[in-house]
């Protein structure tokens, strides 16, 4: 008498997701490769980036298309599955961050200390040149408001020592960051204030931000004012601020370590 084979069902969806992810994070990583590099073209590379991303949430949706099957069928394919979803999380888990972090932030991409009076950035060859022919524009009076609410804690630091001791420890601060220093003046001349314009990268995408440091000197010692501008997009994350606050703390253990 012959048997019957019953053959187990198989979902397609399974190894469909592991090889989506498999394509995403070849694409996402040659695009991070090459938006890392400031000689390729930062709008094709960022356009790759964006379409891996794609990629990985298609994978996710087949990973839990799979999933459902494997549940209600009982078919095979639950270890392509998961791999599939592993790594497409691997590829979105960065991503995901920066838009949880950003819902809960105003869309603001040029940061301040001095809300009323914010530093101006050169106008000099060298500046623009850096900055690729561009003047970061002021935000306005509307935006302003809003850093205010949100980065209440962002504000100049003012040190008791000479603005010349002060200009030197914001210049050490921003080597130390490994910001490209397009000009650096010393505080004197004809407004009394120092200057130190920057062009700081960012630490995954190294996409350029423009940062320009203002030293004021005061009866009692030195103020330093720093505004940090995107120049891609309407919404930073929370990089300029989080920039402009660390970049004060260097400078603050600076003054310290003079003492």
């Amino acid at each position: 008498m012959r048997r019957l084979l019953v053959e187990e069902p198989v979902t397609r969806a399974g190894p469909l997701a592991q090889r989506l992810a498999l394509f995403a994070v070849v694409a996402t990583g040659i695009a991070l490769i090459l938006v890392r590099d400031p000689r390729a073209d930062t709008d094709a590379a960022l356009a790759a980036l964006v379409a891996g991303l794609v990629v990985a949430l298609a994978a996710a949706a087949a990973a839990i298309f799979a999933f459902v099957q494997v549940w209600r069928e009982g078919a095979r394919g639950l270890g392509a599955a998961v791999s599939g979803l592993i790594l497409a999380l691997a590829v979105l888990g960065y991503p995901a961050y920066l838009g949880l972090r950003g819902l809960s932030l105003p869309p603001l991409s040029d940061i301040s200390t001095d809300i009323d009076n914010p530093p101006a950035f050169s106008r000099s060859r060298a500046a623009f040149m850096a900055r690729s022919g561009r003047y970061p524009p002021d935000p306005g009076n509307a935006l302003r408001e809003r850093q205010r609410g949100a980065y209440p804690q962002i504000a100049p630091l003012t040190l008791d020592i000479g603005a010349d001791e002060a200009f030197e420890l914001a210049r050490q601060a921003a080597l130390k960051r490994h910001w490209q220093i397009v000009e650096a003046i010393r505080p004197g001349g004809r407004t009394g204030n120092g200057r130190i314009e920057a062009v700081a990268r960012g630490l995954v995408l190294n996409l350029p931000n423009d940062v320009t440091v203002r030293i004021r000197p005061r009866a009692d010692g030195a103020r330093i004012d720093v505004r940090s501008a995107s120049r891609l997009g309407g919404r930073d994350f929370g990089s300029n601020a989080d920039r402009i606050r660390t970049y004060l703390d260097d400078v603050a253990n600076l003054a310290l370590a003079m003492k």
